[in-house]
């Protein structure tokens, strides 16, 4: 299972666009057909996640892991943001893209860690789907409010200028209205639009990762920012975070399985929704050096290594 996810076409079209920048190809993805795939992304993403919602509908349990997720989810950022400044040195530009990314959720991450724990016979409940889909927004929103912080937003506003450019900023706009939109529709009215949604999501998404992998390896060749106190947070952040997330699904009742995969959605770091919403809120920050971190390290740490670990302390401890 872990050889499919890393040779899957979506990874290896990522690799390949790292490739093709490693050997200076000329290779490259119009501008604004790039913003189009970043806009179609959040779309399906936030709109499938609605549906999700929408189809397990709304219980006790589901209201406690949707709540932590939703805490873990904004509130992660602050922390790692606090990490990133201070240990990582980064800029608050970068630090907050990054921050963004480690706040929100990686589907693939879950995807492979819900076979793994099932076929250990220790099955998620099927609402932790929907905590997933509610997670990937939030850390977008308190991401742009630490990269902008003390920025001059052209309102005249202050703090309400502030609030304003991040909350009407166009990725988390796209994200809430379509969750919503799938929230209101459900399964029966996305059937008409599945065809775009649901089958073409795949395809964009490879040429979308394989822009990302350009445009990472040739802004990384060229900063030289990813150094050995990054590739370390890079490892330490989802263990932190994964280790919280766990510690919290017991404390809230959930059972072993569905508190190691809140674990395993805290530990995991977006590198689908937030580069897509990074790419169009802040265009200034260095994709080689949030996409090296979220996708290049952690990524395949939790594929080989986190998903255990998590899962172990999960059943430890509950």
């Amino acid at each position: 299972m872990i050889v499919d996810t890393l040779t899957s076409p979506v990874i290896l079209f990522f690799v390949l666009g790292i490739f093709a920048a490693l050997i200076k190809s000329d290779l490259s993805i119009p501008e604004a057909f790039a913003k189009a795939m970043s806009i179609y992304l959040m779309a399906a993403i936030g709109l499938k996640g609605g549906i999700e919602v929408a189809e397990s509908g709304f219980t006790a349990e589901l209201a406690a892991a949707a709540v932590a997720g939703l805490a873990l989810s904004f509130f992660i950022p602050f922390f790692a943001f606090a990490l990133l400044t201070r240990f990582g040195g980064l800029n608050r530009i970068d630090a907050g893209a990054v921050a963004a990314h480690y706040g929100s959720v990686s589907v693939v991450t879950f995807v492979t860690a819900k076979e793994i724990l099932t076929g250990q016979g220790l099955s998620p409940a099927g609402y932790m789907v929907a905590v997933l889909a509610l997670m990937e927004t939030p850390a977008i929103i308190s991401g742009l409010l630490l990269a902008r912080k003390g920025q001059n937003t052209g309102s005249g506003n202050g703090g309400g200028g502030l609030l304003h450019e991040v909350f009407a900023n166009g990725s988390v706009v796209l994200l809430v209205g379509a969750f919503v939109i799938g929230l209101i529709a459900g399964k029966d009215g996305f059937e008409p639009v599945r065809p775009l949604f649901d089958t073409g999501f795949r395809g964009v998404l490879c040429l979308f990762l394989l822009d990302m992998g350009l445009i990472a390896a040739r802004r990384l060749t060229q900063s030289k920012k990813l150094n050995a106190r990054l590739v370390s947070l890079a490892i330490l952040l989802p263990l932190i975070n994964g280790g919280l997330g766990v510690a919290i699904g017991t404390l809230i009742g959930l059972d072993v399985a569905s508190a190691a995969a809140l674990g395993i959605l805290a530990a995991s770091a977006s590198y689908i929704a937030v580069p897509a919403a990074m790419r169009m809120a802040l265009p200034e920050a260095d994709p080689g050096i949030y996409l090296a971190m979220s996708l290049g390290i952690t990524f395949p740490f939790n594929i080989i290594i986190g998903i255990s670990l998590y899962t172990q302390l999960a059943t430890a401890i509950g």
